[in-house]
């Protein structure tokens, strides 16, 4: 497919545009509070915001502006090698997520007693549902169909080129990277994080097909 052709396949409006922005925006919200509920319990985060919260160890930003920075550096190169991935799920999940997150996170902050999040027991309890919640909104996202983020655009595209190895493969040592990367850089290294590195592909995948008959 030519540059010409993938440019006409940005910000396309599929059928049923409107429920496919509910369901982008609504992803967006769900992953932005999981993902905030997952900083706060300090038991690791998914690779491209363990990375984004090394980053903050070294820049003068917050989580969700070095979140932005590093989604539009990666936005870059999906721009040169596939603009076609581009679409309005791209700018939903990149301009907003790490905000909201840390809209969330602060909310927590002010709405529950100090050191509410310190507690083991409370740390354990709020594991698994703070991973439903972040990756049903992944699923809800990616179902949509309204372009991927740059982060999960780029391992389809490094598979499209190496033709030798599987996306799946891709995606987990490109997770794998980045999980290194920012766990080096500071970034909060937990059970959450091996569990994504390993199986958030896979699951969000599953998740997204049962969210698709809804569409």
């Amino acid at each position: 497919m030519s540059f010409k052709q993938k440019k006409r396949n940005c910000f396309v409006r599929p059928p049923k545009f409107l429920k496919r922005m509910v369901f982008m925006l609504g992803g967006v919200i769900m992953m932005g509070i999981g993902l905030s509920i997952l900083r706060d319990i300090n038991l690791g985060t998914d690779a491209c915001s363990c990375f984004a919260q090394g980053l903050s160890c070294f820049l003068p930003f917050g989580f969700g502006t070095c979140l932005l920075l590093f989604n539009i550096v990666s936005l870059c190169f999906v721009i040169k090698f596939d603009i076609g991935m581009i679409g309005f799920g791209t700018l939903g999940n990149m301009l907003f997520l790490g905000y909201i997150s840390d809209f969330f996170k602060w909310l927590w902050s002010v709405a529950l007693p100090a050191g509410f999040f310190d507690q083991n027991v409370v740390r354990y309890i709020l594991l698994l549902p703070a991973l439903l919640i972040f990756m049903v909104g992944a699923g809800a996202y990616m179902c949509s169909g309204l372009g991927a983020a740059p982060f999960d655009a780029l391992p389809f595209i490094i598979s499209d080129h190496v033709k030798k190895l599987p996306f799946k493969g891709v995606r987990i040592m490109w997770d794998i990277f980045f999980m290194v990367t920012g766990t080096i850089f500071g970034g909060d290294f937990g059970i959450v994080t091996v569990l994504c590195a390993f199986c958030l592909g896979p699951i969000i995948s599953w998740v997204q097909k049962k969210l698709e008959v809804l569409i």
